[in-house]
């Protein structure tokens, strides 16, 4: 069994971007504590003005799951 860590990504476009992201990171760590995942990895971060990301870390095997609940836009090995 792969033990990888998974990068669950949500892109927030416009001027609210930054703020958006921010509070997206907020629903993300309630999400870990409701749900009692593994791992406890989340962030945001503006790219420039008009784009931000918010981000959740999960196992592997946990991924399916949480990605069928939270929608992310796209994913990626994480190398942290």
């Amino acid at each position: 069994m792969s033990n990888r860590k998974i990068k669950l990504i949500w892109d927030f476009r416009g001027p609210a971007a930054a703020k958006t992201a921010e509070h997206h990171e907020i629903h993300l760590k309630e999400f870990i504590e409701l749900e009692k995942l593994d791992l406890n990895i989340t962030g945001h971060s503006s790219l420039n003005d008009m784009y931000s990301i918010a981000f959740l870390v999960v196992n592997e095997v946990e991924m399916l799951k949480v990605r069928d609940a939270l929608k992310p836009h796209r994913g990626e090995v994480y190398e942290g």
